[in-house]
This record gives structure tokens, C-alpha cells and sequence, in this order.
């Protein structure tokens, strides 16, 4: 299989890789640059639970070879806490992260870095959407377990951050409980929470 010798530019690391011609660009990402916070799911571009943010806006890359790629600007979940927006809200996260925490738009986490991505690429497009206008634009992005519901309460939430208005109150109770970066890109809280578990890695954990 022939190979070529390409440049990526990942969460404003440029790296040099070499790649068969057929490996789509989500392999390249987690496998060469063991990047696994974005997951693999359907291989079909149906559920996005791998999409990334692609040169301004947010692309499956499970429909893409890495080689088409080549000289591109990529940012995955494990890059948002370094984005110019981290730090607006109540921790140092990006504000789509501390919505999806505050929020509780998650519960297995499988969808919801693909959903941070997504969320992403509609509020650098539109900072104030409208509900209606969140829902259209996560159409493409499946979530078996919350019925989405919450999922738009949380980029609502980070609308509400980046327009400089107070966003609602968690309908979580979190008491004592800090929030931090996961390796992967997600966030974990070191405990003290009442409600659902929060204790757990997310958005988004690590995938065998």
C-alpha cells in the first residue's frame, strides 16, 4: 500500500506523519498522535461521534483520509481548554466543556466529545443561537442515552458565557467538587457531588 509523508497541525502542534493512503484521518488521530478523545462509532459518517474542528468548521473524520488532510488545522476535544474562549466561564475550561458539566449533558460520554465539536463549530459561526437552531446543527450527531434535551441546555449555557450573560444554575448539586482537564481532553471532578455521578471522567473517556 503506498504511503505518504504528511503535515498536520493539531491543536497548534505541528506534527510530521507518514500514512498508508487509505487511513482515514480518525485513525491517524488517535493511533499516530494518541489523541483518544475523539471516539469511533459507526465508520459511516452517521453517529459523529468523531467529529473534529477542520480548518473552521467541523468535519466526520471517519469520511476522510488522512492525506486529504495533509497541511490542515485540526482541533479535537483534548484542544478546547487551550482555545482563546477557556477560562470565560466558572473554571478554566472552554465554556461548551463547563456547559456540558454544569448542564449534565452527558451520561456514557461516548458522543459527547464529537457533540463538543460540533457545538463548537456553531457557536464560532453563531454565538447566540436559537434552539431550534442548535438542534438542526447537532442533527448529525447520534446520543443514545439523554434525549438531547440537555445537550442543548449545555451549548445554550455556553452561548450564554460568551455573550457575557449569567448562565442558569447546574440542576446538579455540586458541593465541594472542582473541575479539571481529563488527559484526554474531557473534564473529572474530584468528588463532593450530590445528584447523578459526576465523579467519573467525561466528556468524553478514553476508548479500548
Amino acid at each position: 500500500m503506498a504511503e505518504k509523508d504528511i503535515t498536520l497541525t493539531v491543536n497548534g502542534t505541528d506534527h510530521e506523519l507518514r500514512v498508508e493512503s487509505r487511513k482515514l484521518l480518525v485513525h491517524a488521530i488517535r493511533e499516530d498522535l494518541d489523541l483518544t478523545g475523539t471516539h469511533i462509532g459507526c465508520d459511516t459518517g452517521n453517529c459523529g461521534a468523531c467529529t473534529v474542528y477542520k480548518d473552521g468548521e467541523a468535519v466526520k473524520s471517519c469520511l476522510l483520509f488522512a492525506v486529504q488532510a495533509d497541511g490542515s488545522e485540526i482541533t479535537t476535544v483534548e484542544g478546547m481548554e487551550d482555545q482563546p474562549e477557556a477560562g470565560m466561564g466558572n473554571s478554566d475550561l472552554h465554556p461548551i466543556q463547563e456547559g456540558f458539566h454544569e448542564m449534565h449533558g452527558l451520561q456514557c460520554g461516548y458522543c459527547t466529545p464529537g457533540m463538543i465539536m460540533a457545538g463548537k463549530a456553531l457557536l464560532e459561526e453563531n454565538d447566540d443561537p436559537t434552539e431550534h437552531e442548535i438542534r438542526e446543527n447537532i442533527s448529525g450527531n447520534l446520543c443514545r442515552c439523554t434525549g438531547y434535551q440537555n445537550i442543548v441546555k449545555s451549548i445554550e449555557y455556553a452561548a450564554d458565557v460568551l455573550n457575557d450573560r449569567e448562565p442558569p444554575e447546574s440542576p446538579v448539586e455540586h458541593e465541594g467538587a472542582s473541575m479539571e482537564t481529563a488527559p484526554d481532553g474531557g473534564v473529572e471532578t474530584d468528588g463532593g457531588c450530590t445528584g447523578p455521578d459526576l465523579t467519573r471522567e467525561y466528556p468524553g473517556g478514553d476508548q479500548e
